[in-house]
């Protein structure tokens, strides 16, 4: 689920979708604007496997767990590392 397996591709790993999700953090966003944002720039990739709202959401998890974002006034932002 975190690192992609046999059964799970590389896309839909949360550490890819992490990844993603950092690359479209230049500003602080709302969540659902990032999640427009997300399902844009997935969408325009070749071969790529659909995105749940749910993947996409435990990907934030994993992200504010290792500390690499944090909510501040209702937007989503990295952290300084």
């Amino acid at each position: 689920m975190i690192l992609p397996t046999k059964r799970l591709p590389a896309d839909r790993a949360l550490l890819a979708i992490g990844a993603d999700v950092l690359l479209l953090l230049s500003r602080p966003q709302t969540v659902s604007k990032l999640w427009d944002d997300i399902r844009r720039v997935r969408g325009a990739r070749a071969n790529a496997n659909p995105l749940s709202f749910d993947w996409f959401v435990l990907a934030l998890a994993l992200l504010f767990t290792v500390g690499a974002i944090e909510l501040m006034d209702g937007r989503v932002r990295r952290t300084r590392a």
